[in-house]
């Protein structure tokens, strides 16, 4: 909204609360002439014409909810022309007619205004559930029922005359209850908190009930006299409608339902209607009241019905919810554990089942290259094709990280088919990665005997296939390496001291054992590039020059290549080829920079650095520990990672501390350095 519109209509509604409160102390102070003809017969229009000309505004201005304003200020309007017909026609004549003109325009405000608040309702009742509906039916109709009890009562007992004037007196107490109604339910659909505008709206209604039922009294009994506080009660309702419309400019935020009493409402509502009720059977009150409280009576049932449905439905959820794992929707633990117990009480050896537990292989991997959301659809994916395995009586569930596990009735000879189709289904390759399951696999009950012993027998069979897979994995790398000790037979022990020390810079960072294992390999392979590198330029005894330098820093790409050619070895081989990155982002040969460079990588980048520095090389002496140490405490933040020179750091001192009675050197004993980390950035 403009802040020229704001700033308007902040003013215009400011003077209608003045004005307001100027016409209320009119009536509270009697008097005649010129100043009672200036407020009854000036002010108390202009307030009826600036509510009207609000709520016209509003319609027109702003489309949020127009179709409901439109309504509202139909409504307006009309109560607003009964008003000014009243005073053109009947203001002077002695006998008013009864009912007249002025009472179909005042009528007319009923329907418009109840159109206008279910259709400014409905933008909030989309997403209500059945016994919140439950709740505002029941509300609206117990007010009704209350309203019927009173307010219609009390014109029943003071109406007389034609069928014509009794309707007509009916007519405006049964609005009036019709839509307090509906606002005490729109109130109650939304946990009572229906937001600044229905709280004017909601205003605006009973204040117009109340004077609705104290004009109709008094005029029935002979008693009214105009001029008294009563007259200020309808433009203080019309401009409270104006008010509401120009709070209803933003849409309207979620209702909170956490936390909320859900019985609340209904019991509140049963004591209304039961009230009621007792009332009639002491003292005969009007059939409408009585089948209104009837009616709550039943929504109060109604809602006691959805909640004990409803508290049904959240106590299987929960219990569902408790025994299903939420990436890949199959069994947890806690499921297999019940069904496991349950099954063994009904397993012989003439019929048996099959347990058998899976981790998958390459799935680190697989989720460090392409992301732990990708890796959550892989596994989604992986158990249901798992799912398909058992068939009837069996079932497979899902332990936590990679391991999944089957259980199905099956002898020897199915168990085996079993196996071989759930390691299928458990296998996955595509551009770059490869997925596979390692398995140990159970008999029962001739193998185990309870749920605990099943499961620790096959968690010891599956960690020996997966180190026999290991140390399957391994061959590849130990015939690499042998070529390069072929080749290199004194590049042995900076191989061996550079994966070391990476260990040790591993764990003081706290990788995991996984990633700990991967390090050691990168640390072992990481110059195995090397070997497409010329014996002149390799073991040249003084500086290389650039064209040299741009031959060696190939060296890890060429790693990267031999190393993928074994799917075993391509993790490693990614890790490789970031060895020589630097953290500044002027390393090679992909100008990675921070951590964009695989942690593993500046690990080693680091380590190798370190070992580099402190042996002896054809082309200068060695660095003294503390000196090599100091020098990558100098590099930190632009060749090397800071945290990981912090680290490495930690891991010299527990060394030096574990071994101060050994022959390991004391890096306390600094000499001068001979050169920078920056000169020789690792080995080459």
């Amino acid at each position: 909204m403009p802040r020229s519109l704001r700033r308007s209509l902040t003013a215009v509604q400011l003077a209608a609360i003045v004005a307001l409160s100027a016409f209320t102390a009119h009536t509270l102070v009697p008097d005649e002439g010129r100043v009672a003809e200036l407020f009854d017969d000036r002010l108390y229009y202009v307030l009826v014409a600036t509510a009207v000309a609000l709520t016209i505004a509003r319609a027109v201005l702003v489309p949020l909810h127009r179709a409901a304003w439109v309504a509202l200020a139909f409504a307006v309007t009309s109560f607003a022309t009964a008003e000014f017909v009243w005073q053109a026609l009947y203001a002077d004549v002695a006998d008013t007619p009864y009912p007249s003109i002025a009472d179909a325009f005042y009528l007319g405000f009923y329907p418009a205004s109840y159109a206008g608040l279910i259709l400014l309702f409905r933008s909030r009742a989309r997403s209500l559930t059945p016994g919140v509906w439950a709740d505002g039916i029941t509300a609206a109709l117990a007010v009704a029922a209350l309203g019927s009890a009173v307010v219609v009562e009390t014109v029943l007992d003071t109406t007389e005359g034609s069928r014509s004037v009794v309707v007509t007196n009916l007519a405006y107490p049964l609005g009036d209850v019709l839509l307090l109604s509906l606002v005490v339910g729109a109130f109650s659909l939304t946990r009572w908190q229906p937001g600044r505008a229905w709280l004017l709206l909601g205003a605006s209604l009973a204040v117009s009930a109340l004077a609705d039922s104290v004009y109709l009294y008094a005029t029935a009994t002979g008693s009214y006299r105009e001029g008294t506080l009563l007259d200020a009660a309808w433009p203080a309702a019309l401009l409270l409608i104006a008010f509401a419309a120009w709070q209803d400019t933003e849409r309207p935020k979620a209702v909170d339902m956490r936390g909320r009493a859900l019985l609340a409402v209904p019991a509140a509502c049963c004591v209304i209607a039961v009230g009621v009720l007792l009332v009639d059977h002491f003292q005969r009150v009007n059939l409408l009241a009585v089948a209104l409280a009837t009616l709550a009576l039943v929504g109060v049932l109604a809602r006691l019905a959805l909640t004990f449905r409803e508290n049904g439905k959240l106590l299987d959820l929960s219990q569902q919810e408790a025994v299903t794992d939420l990436v890949t929707g199959l069994g947890n633990r806690r499921r297999l554990m019940a069904d496991l117990e349950r099954m063994l009480g009904d397993a012989s050896p003439e019929r048996p089942w099959l347990l058998a537990i899976y981790d998958l292989d390459g799935f680190k991997s697989y989720n460090d290259t392409f992301g732990h959301p990708a890796g959550d659809a892989l596994l989604a994916r992986l158990g249901a094709k798992l799912a398909t395995v058992p068939g009837p009586g069996g079932d497979v569930y899902r332990l936590g990280g990679d391991e999944f596990c089957l259980l199905a009735p099956a002898d020897a000879a199915a168990a085996g088919r079993l196996l071989d189709a759930s390691v299928e289904a458990l296998t996955e390759h595509g551009e770059g990665f490869a997925v596979t399951s390692s398995f140990g696999a159970v008999i029962l009950p001739d193998e185990a005997a309870d749920g605990s012993a099943a499961l620790r027998t096959a968690d010891g069979r599956l960690y020996t296939q997966k180190r026999a897979k290991q140390s399957s994995r391994d061959r590849p790398q130990e015939l690499l390496l042998q070529a390069l000790y072929e080749r290199e037979p004194e590049i042995h022990s900076h191989l061996h001291g550079v994966a070391e020390l990476a260990q040790d810079v591993g764990r003081a960072l706290g990788l995991d054992d996984a990633a700990l294992d991967e390090l050691s390999r990168a640390a072992m392979l990481h110059d195995i590039g090397k070997i497409a590198i010329p014996d002149q330029i390799l073991h040249k005894a003084g500086p290389l020059d650039d064209d040299e330098w741009v031959f060696v820093r190939q060296h890890t790409v060429v790693g990267e290549r031999i190393l993928g050619a074994s799917p075993a070895l391509r993790p490693i081989g990614r890790i490789v080829r970031a060895t020589h990155e630097r953290w500044d982002g002027t390393g090679y040969p992909d100008g990675l920079a921070g951590r964009e460079i695989p942690v593993e990588a500046r690990i080693v980048f680091a380590c190798d650095a370190f070992e580099a520095m402190t042996a002896d090389r054809p082309y200068r002496k060695a660095m003294s520990e503390a000196a090599a140490l100091a020098e990558l405490e100098r590099c930190a933040g632009t060749q090397f990672d800071r945290q990981v020179v912090t680290a490495l750091a930690t891991a010299l001192r527990e060394r030096s501390r574990s071994a101060a009675a050994s022959s390991f050197p004391d890096p306390t004993t600094a000499t001068t350095p001979i050169g920078t980390a920056a000169d020789w950035p690792a080995s080459r």
